[in-house]
């Protein structure tokens, strides 16, 4: 039996009457401010008129979460529902907008948790939500004094719920409290709120380009931490690298980052990065910084770690070249959505073709029934992004996947190709190769922007940029 004194509770120093009158006065002002970025509050409120034109009459809610839980008595980090963000520009946890419909349109009103001052045990007795373990929290009136709407106390969500009568629309499954308000799940709420949000207004605009940006400078770092990696650091050595750049001009990583060395570099989905880097391999980084406003950069360029491609390198590298350029030519407004994604397709597909990679022809494989090309890609070539880095999921597959690009939109262009080590259908030089290309665009009244093009895209340019940040791997 351990001899260790047992754990105190601190929840148990209500019971000091001492220690409650003691805690309980003498506190100076505290910083509540909230740091709103510039913008924020008037995009929302223009978000909410849209929102609020699509249901008339009907009251609306919409749930900030709550952090999931890690393990036992700790949680993840908080991180706001893009639909609530979107809204409202806050990033309160168990924050609930509600909006009441008022003639033509609506009035909004945040509910939220005001913090514990010192006349409440849970001030120094709640380790999750008290002050003195997590330091000042804005209140009501800085919440509402940054983002012009109105803060009620989270308490009176039940009574402002309560009833049939307006209809109240909202989405269950993020916050708790707003499921056991609410009884009918409304998938039109999202699906309606996700189509509104394919189209970027300026100021969403500034924060992609922003969190493209921060993306570039974390690639460099990563560009730059080459030489230590293949010394013993390996892929989590950059995966830190590339993190730390995401928590120090945002708000973290946009999605679980890709570092895929070597033989890693054809999994899609490569997050553990606990493999080796070896100098004569080709790296895939594929991260996005998150920004604090929550709208995230989603880039890939495959980098040759020595800074040459051998040939097998850049026969593949140049394949999937030809396809990603090809394929940011099709994204203009009123073109289809699926056009790039088919184009790449092609261009692949005749390039295997063309390697022997294929049994039988082009269209053969490209015939719905076929698709043979797809073993060597077998996910998609782009996506829309935005506060998500697969944004606006939920919206209908007539407004997405089979509509048509419109001005505003942000989306990826990302083909690849992806020869695993034990795949007996490509030549011994090719197995282990994995290459992917992704820009983040927008589309444009004349065509597109594409807001990465800071980082190089030929074969030649990558390699000199490597160069230029890793210098010489044996030096």
């Amino acid at each position: 039996m351990s001899d260790r004194p047992a754990r105190r509770d601190p929840s148990k120093l209500v019971e000091a009457p001492g220690f409650r009158d003691y805690v309980r006065d003498d506190w100076g002002p505290a910083d509540r401010r909230v740091r709103a970025v510039p913008g924020a509050a008037e995009a929302a409120a223009a978000h909410r008129a849209r929102l609020s034109a699509a249901f008339p009459g009907k009251r609306i809610a919409v749930g900030a979460g709550r952090a999931p839980v890690r393990s036992n008595d700790t949680d993840y980090e908080f991180r706001a529902d893009s639909d609530f963000a979107w809204l409202t520009g806050c990033y309160a946890e168990g924050a609930v907008l509600v909006m009441h419909p008022v003639g033509d349109g609506h009035d909004a009103v945040l509910h939220l948790r005001e913090p514990a001052g010192p006349a409440e045990a849970d001030f120094f007795a709640n380790a999750r939500d008290g002050e003195l373990w997590i330091g000042a929290a804005p209140g009501l009136a800085e919440w509402a004094e940054a983002l012009g709407i109105a803060c009620r106390p989270l308490e009176e969500l039940p009574k402002v719920l309560r009833g049939q009568l307006p209809e109240v629309l909202a989405a269950k499954g993020v916050e708790p409290l707003l499921d056991a308000l609410v009884g009918a799940h409304s998938s039109e709420l999202r699906t309606t709120l996700a189509e509104l949000r394919r189209i970027k207004d300026d100021w969403e605009i500034g924060q992609l380009q922003a969190a493209v940006d921060a993306t570039v400078l974390g690639f460099a770092d990563v560009a730059r931490e080459l030489p230590e990696a293949v010394r013993g650091g390996g892929e989590r050595w950059l995966q830190g690298t590339f993190d730390r750049r995401a928590r120090t001009l945002g708000n973290g990583p946009g999605y679980a980052s890709i570092v895929a060395a070597g033989e890693h570099a054809p999994v899609l989905h490569w997050t553990r990065c606990d493999g080796p880097v070896a100098e004569d391999g080709v790296l895939l980084l594929d991260a996005g910084v998150e920004m604090g406003t929550l709208y995230t950069a989603d880039v890939t360029r495959t980098f040759p770690v020595s800074g040459e491609f051998s040939d097998a390198q850049a026969r593949v590298y140049d394949l999937v070249y030809e396809a990603h350029v090809a394929a940011m030519a099709e994204v203009r407004p009123g073109r289809e959505y699926k056009a790039f994604h088919d184009t790449a397709m092609r261009v692949l597909a005749e390039g295997l073709h063309d390697w022997g990679l294929l049994p039988g022809s082009v269209d053969k494989s490209l015939d719905p029934r076929g698709q043979h090309h797809r073993r060597y890609i077998v996910c998609g070539v782009g996506h829309l992004l935005g506060l998500d880095v697969h944004d606006c999921a939920r919206a209908s597959a007539e407004s997405y996947h089979e509509g048509v690009l419109e001005v505003g939109m942000a989306l990826t262009v990302e083909p690849g190709l992806y020869f695993h080590p034990n795949d007996l259908t490509v030549p011994p030089e090719l197995r282990g190769i994995g290459v992917r290309i992704e820009d983040d665009l927008i589309v444009t009244a004349t065509g597109n922007q594409v807001i990465s093009d800071a980082l190089p895209i030929t074969r030649d340019g990558i390699a000199e940029w490597v160069r230029a940040r890793a210098g010489s791997l044996g030096s």
